[in-house]
């Protein structure tokens, strides 16, 4: 066997592979121009209720991810360990949870209830970038679901910054609804611990550790999409339709042929 081919399909170590697929931080969606003007204070309240309501769509999204590698997973203790991921996002007898508390979010910066949750106004963009993640989990096998959760490796520190900075930047916004992000700081610490370490000992052999680097790769364009489709209806002011006349943002299949039969 040629000795460079022979290297080539050798396994990273433990920490090599843990090196490269923290390697990806500059890909994380904090980076994104539309994530960096929001927390430098540079967005306008209307792109702010914008995010939220849109975000809004992915948290509620993330327990049926979860509940979807659980149903794929036949790992009692793993199933014991990532059920609190859910629990976390829906709450129990003990605590609200984080869709709960981002519904809170969502009234602090002037939204009402009604729609943050009946998700009316998400952007198209929006919704089909979180349908794929949720489909490509349903789909795949439980160990490349786990992998493709590991963008949580990078969130800490997206929580810590809103916290830090939005009251400097936003001060019209609630101080309850930064609530949040501080109760995700410990969660998604904990979540990146379990999450990493099973990604390192499940995915041995080179062709699956470079499989868990697309999979990491491919949830990072997930979250990148989605700030996008923000940029062009929040920033540029080109939202979906928005050259069509009569069309108003979160108007129904209905609303809309009836606005064109008239």
């Amino acid at each position: 066997m040629n000795a460079s081919v022979a290297t080539h399909d050798l396994p990273w170590t433990r920490e090599e592979f843990a090196a490269r697929l923290k390697a990806f931080e500059p890909y994380y969606h904090i980076h994104h121009p539309f994530q960096r003007a929001m927390n430098e204070g540079r967005l306008s309240k209307e792109a702010v209720q914008g995010w939220v309501l849109n975000r809004f769509y992915y948290q509620t999204a993330i327990p049926n991810k979860d509940a979807a590698l659980l149903a794929n997973c036949p790992d009692r203790e793993v199933r014991r360990r990532w059920i609190q991921r859910i629990i976390d996002h829906d709450g129990n007898d003990e605590s609200e949870g984080g869709i709960e508390r981002w519904v809170r979010l969502g009234i602090a910066v002037g939204l009402k209830r009604e729609d943050i949750v009946s998700h009316r106004y998400v952007l198209p963009g929006v919704r089909f970038a979180v349908d794929a993640y949720v489909n490509f989990v349903r789909r795949a096998s439980w160990q490349e679901g786990v992998a493709s959760s590991l963008t949580e490796l990078f969130a800490p520190s997206i929580h810590k910054e809103r916290i830090a900075e939005w009251p400097k930047h936003y001060p019209w916004i609630e101080s309850h609804g930064l609530d949040y992000f501080k109760g995700r700081v410990q969660e998604a610490h904990r979540d990146v611990q379990h999450g990493l370490g099973l990604t390192l000992d499940l995915f041995r052999i080179r062709a699956e550790q470079e499989r868990a680097l697309e999979l990491l790769k491919f949830k990072l364009d997930i979250l990148w999409s989605m700030l996008d489709a923000m940029t062009m209806a929040y920033v540029k002011n080109e939202p979906p339709y928005h050259c069509v006349a009569g069309f108003q943002p979160g108007m129904t299949a209905a609303e809309i042929s009836g606005a064109a039969h008239v």
